[in-house]
């Protein structure tokens, strides 16, 4: 059986962070595998745009450094092929766990890689917003929306910038 994908294909997102912050919120990609290197830093990563795949890979290399997702409400975080050589968890307090049954149309976010003395915080809902709202990308995206008379779409990425 040959499958045929009529979407183009994204290469994958590359983000590093040493002793500093990396935040991507609202759009800012389309690729379905993410690769994050924190060395002491933090890395935010908004997942919650619909232009995103239903499967998203990320592949962690932490180094005593904080990665918090902002995720839709029903998406599924897997984090078994995740490896800790120290200290780590994977904070997800309102999660769904690997054995509850996938909700139709769920997003599946699998957490790869290697993590020492790391964590994962996982943000959802209106905790997500909040996280989004309380950036400096946020007032920018606010004074672009007035200025053209648009719609801010950092806060929520399902928004879209039109009329």
């Amino acid at each position: 059986m040959t499958i045929t994908r009529t979407e183009t294909t994204v290469a994958a997102e590359r983000i590093h962070t040493d002793h500093a912050v990396a935040k991507r919120l609202g759009n800012w990609t389309r690729a379905g595998h993410i690769q994050v290197r924190a060395r002491r830093g933090l890395a935010v990563l908004d997942l919650r745009s619909p232009d995103l795949p239903d499967d998203i890979e990320l592949r962690l290399e932490l180094q005593r450094a904080t990665i918090k997702l902002l995720v839709p409400d029903d998406a599924l975080v897997e984090h078994w092929d995740l490896r800790w050589t120290a200290r780590g968890k994977v904070k997800d307090a309102q999660g769904r766990t690997a054995g509850e049954p996938a909700l139709a149309g769920a997003r599946r976010i699998r957490l790869t890689g290697v993590a020492t003395d790391g964590e994962v915080r996982v943000h959802r809902g209106g905790i997500a917003v909040l996280s989004a709202l309380c950036s400096r990308a946020y007032l920018q995206d606010l004074r672009l929306a007035h200025r053209t008379g648009g719609r801010p779409t950092v806060d929520d990425p399902a928004r879209s910038h039109g009329h």
